[in-house]
């Protein structure tokens, strides 16, 4: 019989099954024309702050749901204080005078799916996990692009700041042992896949209509 994409956590943790089962998706949104464009430089700082912008509707929504799950047995663990992202986008979405932000149709449909997944505590560890364990990962790289290849400077990096976790490598040992350790069948984790599969599609989506959006000279 061939072996799933999910395999049995006997013979491998959970974690690792989602990294592999996703790293295709997750390899699109990072190589995304709207991200190779940001780490090459080639975008202007408005593009860069239209980002955060729609940052604040996803986190908004992730963020909410979080309040409605914290007391949940399985997703409650989840919902760590010091992740949370809102009042940092706000910083610098005020840095970036951001005054009235706007979702774009793509930002909308994500935020829309992270609420729908509000009575699926699963479903929420999965959008959970696809944002806030890859700003841990790999936000810091954006953060030292910023005053590097675009001039940011005295602000507009908060969002990147995770230094209240303490040691990076540790706080990840801890989310994935946590992922690891939640008590769904083979079923549910073959579902809390395939979202996370869609966070990154829709992830990708808004990274789409940044792009179609960034400014004609960073093109």
């Amino acid at each position: 019989m061939p072996v799933s994409e999910t395999t049995s956590s006997a013979a491998i943790p959970f974690h690792q099954s989602v990294r592999r089962s996703t790293l295709e998706a997750h390899q699109r949104a990072n190589h995304s024309p709207f991200m190779d464009a940001l780490f090459d430089g080639r975008l202007a700082v408005a593009d860069y702050a239209r980002l955060v912008e729609q940052y604040s509707f996803v986190y908004g929504a992730l963020e909410s749901v979080s309040d409605t799950l914290a007391a949940h047995p399985v997703a409650g663990p989840f919902v760590i204080d010091t992740l949370r992202r809102r009042d940092r986008i706000a910083a610098d979405l005020d840095f970036f005078r951001v005054t009235d932000p706007e979702p774009l149709p793509s930002t909308e449909r994500y935020a829309a799916r992270i609420r729908e997944v509000a009575d699926w505590p699963a479903g929420f560890v999965a959008h959970h996990y696809t944002r806030y364990l890859g700003d841990v990962a790999g936000g810091q790289a954006v953060a030292a692009l910023l005053p590097r290849r675009y001039g940011v400077t005295g602000g507009g990096t908060a969002f990147y700041d995770f230094s209240d976790l303490g040691p990076v490598p540790r706080f990840r040992e801890h989310y994935r042992a946590l992922l690891d350790a939640a008590p769904w069948d083979e079923a549910e984790r073959a579902r809390v896949v395939d979202e996370v599969k869609t966070a990154y599609e829709l992830n990708i989506a808004m990274f789409h209509d940044l792009w179609d959006r960034a400014e004609p000279a960073a093109a």
